[in-house]
């Protein structure tokens, strides 16, 4: 890992969060990601299980966690399951945790090993009534591959039919929704990265350079700072690729007189940044880029000002919709007749401003929490309207990330460049 090491408290306050939630006489089981072939005898990058993650720290493939809190040997309540470090497999692909590591990342202080998991798992199962077994249940899930988890699951219910199976991720949903003061503690690193290295863009953009020149900046700040790297795919959208919202091809160059909207976010230990800005190439906005940058500013700070405890994701949209009719009419996307004569179905601003305001925000970009039951304090959500306008051959997005709590909204970024004025001020020099 390149970020310095996280306090372990954080994964211990987890994993007593989850117990919590357990039924009496149960016991749970988390898997590693697989590690995904690429071509020949290739791997693409391996990247951990969020929830397994969030519960231990590890990092490391073919690795497991069981929670017992009933068992009967006080040693095995909270197991680690590591693969036994190998040394000619580490003359290859490098080291692998020992066990006194792994409990210095994860604060669990037993280790078993791969290789010696299945006769110390059995008599436990045997003791519980119930399993707790975890898929993904990313209300955007779009992989249909068969993977680990639920290879696993299936093998669980034919060697233990008479069970009774949870899901893990049921209460997953809530838990990682709602953050601890310590993992805001670890996005707040990602975040200040992300602004050193929009700071670093700004002195960086002009008229002839490339978007993936732009890109290259980011991710050389980033791995600078102890960054895993991007949190994401980075966009850097010129003139009218801005309005593609997921724009990834970063292979325009940026001209005089147009904007370029980039969408970028460090990850550092984990835990995710996501910062939208749009500025001029040239160092200056013209009237008509000010007037629209700055309703769309306007729609930012009055999303971030509803959006708070106990209101829901459908009320907080059509709060917003109100708001952004109002504002395309005053800059002239909109007029009184198309207002009088919309499908309340599909709004007419939706022309302009046709994706969500936001989402939760975590170890996963588009990280877990409902999208249905009221806003809770401790959540982390981006907010981030937009205005595309395919008539001018101009998108505007302008995203923060903000912490919802008890007694107001904490903008995780307010020490961002944001306004017009900031902007310009900062390019100048």
């Amino acid at each position: 890992m390149k970020y310095l090491p996280l306090d372990p408290a954080l994964f211990i306050q987890n994993r007593k969060r989850f117990i919590a939630r357990m039924e009496k006489n149960a016991i749970a089981i988390f898997n590693s990601n697989d590690e995904f072939p690429a071509n020949g005898d290739a791997l693409l990058p391996f990247k951990q299980n969020s929830d397994l993650y969030w519960l231990t720290g590890i990092e490391q493939e073919d690795s497991m966690l069981i929670l017992f809190p009933g068992n009967p040997d006080k040693k095995y309540r909270e197991v680690l399951v590591l693969v036994r470090p190998n040394e000619l497999k580490e003359k290859w692909d490098g080291r692998r945790l020992r066990a006194a590591e792994a409990r210095a990342i994860s604060g669990i202080s037993t280790i078993v090993w791969l290789d010696s998991l299945d006769g110390l798992l059995q008599p436990w199962i045997h003791l519980a009534d119930s399993i707790y077994l975890n898929t993904n249940e990313n209300d955007r899930k779009a992989n249909t591959v068969p993977v680990r988890d639920y290879r696993y699951a299936q093998e669980m219910r034919l060697r233990y039919p008479l069970h009774t199976y949870r899901r893990s991720a049921r209460l997953l949903k809530d838990l990682r929704a709602v953050k601890t003061p310590l993992e805001i503690e670890v996005m707040q690193q990602a975040m200040n990265i992300t602004e050193k290295t929009f700071r670093r863009l700004l002195s960086f953009i002009r008229p002839g350079v490339m978007e993936y020149e732009i890109e290259a900046e980011i991710f050389h700040e980033f791995l600078r700072n102890r960054a895993t790297g991007p949190a994401y795919h980075s966009i850097v959208a010129s003139g009218d690729s801005a309005r593609t919202l997921h724009y990834v091809s970063n292979n325009k160059e940026c001209k005089d007189g147009e904007l370029v909207l980039m969408d970028f976010g460090a990850e550092y230990g984990g835990y995710c940044a996501d910062l939208t800005r749009t500025v001029p190439v040239n160092g200056k906005f013209t009237k008509r880029q000010k007037e629209v940058y700055n309703a769309c500013l306007h729609l930012h700070r009055y999303a971030a000002s509803v959006l708070k405890p106990g209101i829901t994701i459908t009320e907080y949209t059509e709060k917003v919709g109100e708001e952004a009719t109002r504002q395309f009419l005053k800059i002239g996307l909109l007029n009184k007749t198309d207002i009088k004569n919309e499908d309340r179905e599909n709004r007419a601003y939706r022309k302009y401003l046709y994706h969500g305001i936001s989402h939760h925000l975590g170890l996963d970009v588009h990280d877990l929490g409902t999208r249905t039951a009221p806003v809770q304090a401790g959540m982390v959500f981006t907010v981030e309207p937009g205005i595309y306008i395919e008539e001018e051959q101009m998108g505007i997005r302008i995203e923060n990330n903000f912490w919802i709590t008890k007694n107001g909204n904490k903008d995780l970024m307010k020490n961002f460049p944001i306004t017009t004025d900031e902007i310009e001020a900062l390019m100048k020099k």
